[in-house]
């Protein structure tokens, strides 16, 4: 069995010694229908269902685990477990009572750190499932062989956000090659705090925005210097040019060719270009 360090145990039993053992392939999100607590959520597996996910996951970011990740558990239908052995781990999240709220900010967070655990622990690939039994990640609703009669879970906000929030989110933060720690100067306070206060992952999240951040003003640096340079060009062109159209038509040919152009006009002899 595999237990997730960042979750609170709660093993259900007989299930969890009992079912058949798998090989994690493949990690489905659920939305449970239901604003439960990870503990309610066990307690309702426990004692009202025959049927169980393997986490479950509060609003408030409450994390538990109800059965090993090397376990079936009975949340995906035909991805459960396969006859060659290989599984989807689920995970139930708490929602409203038709699942069409997104996600809260904690439980994105909590998604997203277990998410690269589950690829860095089982080796779960980086991509969204593109079949029902390829490896990768996925929701509830992706795949019809994930569900008995079909299903929205985990509704339509919470797939907006899995495409566009969480799954890259994953991505991100397992494939982070950052080992230096930021510099404190150029970091609000808040978030020196919570640099200092989270775990490695989040760390790695930062330096990623971070550097994107430092990328897009050094850009934004580079593009007004060309403006520049080029305005200042086209100025010796002669009153007869219209100076306006001639930036404009270079900042499209720089677009256009995606190169950087460094013009220099200082070394430019009066008249050149004429």
């Amino acid at each position: 069995m595999a237990w997730y360090p960042g979750a609170t145990k709660m093993e259900l039993q007989p299930e969890s010694d009992g079912q058949a053992a798998i090989r994690p392939t493949q990690v489905i999100l659920h939305s449970l229908a239901a604003p439960w607590t990870a503990r309610r959520a066990y307690e309702f597996w426990r004692d009202s269902s025959s049927l169980e996910s393997h986490f479950g996951l509060g609003f408030a970011g409450d994390l538990a685990q109800y059965i090993g990740t090397e376990t079936r558990a009975d949340a995906n239908a035909a991805a459960n477990r396969r006859p060659d052995g290989t599984g989807a781990v689920s995970i139930e999240t708490a929602s409203n009572l038709q699942h069409t709220d997104p996600w809260t900010g904690e439980q994105i967070e909590q998604l997203i750190r277990l998410g690269v655990w589950l690829h860095q622990r089982h080796g779960i690939p980086l991509r969204i499932c593109r079949t029902h039994d390829e490896p990768g990640f996925g929701y509830h609703s992706l795949h019809p062989a994930w569900s008995v009669g079909g299903t929205a879970c985990p509704g339509a906000a919470r797939v907006k956000q899995f495409r566009e929030v969480v799954f890259p989110g994953i991505v991100a933060r397992a494939t982070a090659q950052t080992s230096t720690p930021p510099e404190e100067d150029d970091m609000a306070a808040v978030d020196v705090w919570a640099y200092k206060n989270t775990t490695i992952e989040t760390r790695d999240a930062y330096e990623i925005l971070r550097s994107t951040n430092r990328t897009v003003q050094a850009l934004a640096a580079q593009v007004a210097a060309q403006t520049a340079a080029i305005q200042a060009l086209a100025a010796q062109l002669g009153d007869d040019v219209d100076t306006a159209a001639v930036v404009a038509a270079v900042q499209q040919a720089i677009r256009d060719a995606v190169i950087t152009v460094d013009v220099d006009v200082t070394a430019a002899p009066a008249g050149a270009g004429r």
